[in-house]
């Protein structure tokens, strides 16, 4: 017999919301990560108001705690400027906040701690995953093995569990996403409570953002489709320092901004194409790893943390019918195509629409400015 019901792979957010939706659910559940926390994510740091709104339907206490976290910078509004140079606000309806993924990740993480009795292994790397006739045996990468009735991959873009089980793709770069980060401080002209993002004609099907984390500190990056640094030969760290500089709405700001640490790079397979499945016999794939990346806003927390959600449920599904088939896991593709499928595929038309034709996202924002029109363009990218 199995050691584990549910062995999850990755404490991320899709992962810690995968083992709080399985509090009280009676399965022996093991929690997987290579890190030891706190660690950090290259990440734009913003937690969107529906990730902490799945969790609240979970446990208001969840989301208490949460609100009490520092750094935090509490989120009401964001600045959007186009390449022309004008901007509109919009402001959201759902509480969020900005938090370094290095203390968010570690708090959702206590919260499994403090409210579940899943076993939390850190420092276990997995190094590889075979599905056999009646479980799921994982090999880490001490030697030791692990034997559960189902894997769940939550361990990002690069997943182990994805690219062990499944055909690996070839990189579909008009579908991923590269991008770059760093943290400053001293930032002129910023103001606590708004995140901003500049559109340009150098980064096309992309932004630069300016993200207030709190403790007087700025997670600043720029993202781009990968097809577009890859067919431009774009340096993104340089192209960003240079943005800092140039970028009229951006000169002087950073005069006396002092930059803490390198900027990093990294890679994101974004959502809204034809996706590989996200399940198969004995295991589902969430968050990052079923690439659940919003493409036109860059965000991916809510989504892993819905879709860790939809992953317990199945999971408390297979378990209760002693089924852990293939057929049985579609269900779960089904189901994340009908919740998540057309904010993904809506987004990714409009990042497309929108990032190639700068004289629509400067008319756009004069329209937004116009009585009425901010509420529909807050729904259209919200």
């Amino acid at each position: 017999m199995p050691e584990y019901d549910v062995a999850i792979v990755g404490a991320g957010p899709a992962g810690t919301a995968c083992a709080l939706a399985l509090r009280d659910s009676g399965l022996r559940v093991v929690l997987l990560d290579k890190a030891a926390f706190p660690r950090d994510k290259i990440c734009g740091d913003a937690v969107p108001g529906h990730a902490l709104k799945a969790l609240r339907q979970l446990d208001p206490a969840y989301t208490e705690a949460l609100w009490q976290l520092q750094p935090r910078d509490d989120v009401r509004r964001s600045r959007l400027v186009a390449p022309g140079g004008a901007s509109f606000y919009l402001h959201w309806k759902l509480p969020t906040f900005n938090s370094p993924r290095l203390d968010f990740d570690a708090a959702l993480l206590a919260l499994v701690r403090q409210h579940t009795t899943t076993e939390i292994r850190e420092n276990a790397a997995l190094k590889n995953v075979e599905i056999l006739p009646d479980c799921a045996r994982l090999r880490l990468a001490d030697g030791q093995e692990i034997t559960a009735h189902l894997v769940i991959g939550c361990d990002g873009a690069q997943s182990v569990v994805g690219r062990r089980l499944l055909p690996e793709p070839r990189l579909a770069r008009a579908h991923h996403c590269a991008g770059v980060r760093a943290y400053f401080e001293h930032v002129g002209g910023s103001e606590s409570g708004t995140t901003e993002f500049f559109f340009s004609r150098s980064h096309l099907a992309g932004y630069l953002w300016l993200f207030p984390v709190g403790a007087g500190r700025y997670n600043v990056g720029l993202g781009m489709l990968s097809e577009l640094v890859s067919k431009h030969k774009i340096d993104l760290r340089q192209l960003l320092l240079d943005n800092l500089a140039t970028h009229p709405a951006l000169a002087g700001r950073f005069a006396q901004a002092r930059q803490l640490g390198p900027v990093r790079g990294f890679g994101l397979p974004i959502g809204g194409g034809r996706q590989r499945p996200a399940s198969g016999a004995r295991f589902l794939l969430a968050g990052d790893a079923a690439s659940l990346i919003d493409p036109l806003q860059g965000h991916g927390i809510d989504l892993a943390i819905r879709s860790g959600i939809l992953a317990a449920t199945q999971a408390r599904e297979c378990v209760d019918k002693q089924d852990f088939s293939e057929e049985l896991m579609q269900h779960y593709d089904a189901t994340l195509q009908r919740q998540l499928g057309p904010q993904l595929a809506r987004s990714y038309r409009l990042m497309r629409l929108l990032g190639t034709r700068p004289w629509l996202m400067n008319l756009g924002t004069r329209l937004a400015q116009l009585p009425g029109l901010g509420r529909w363009a807050r729904r259209l990218v919200g």
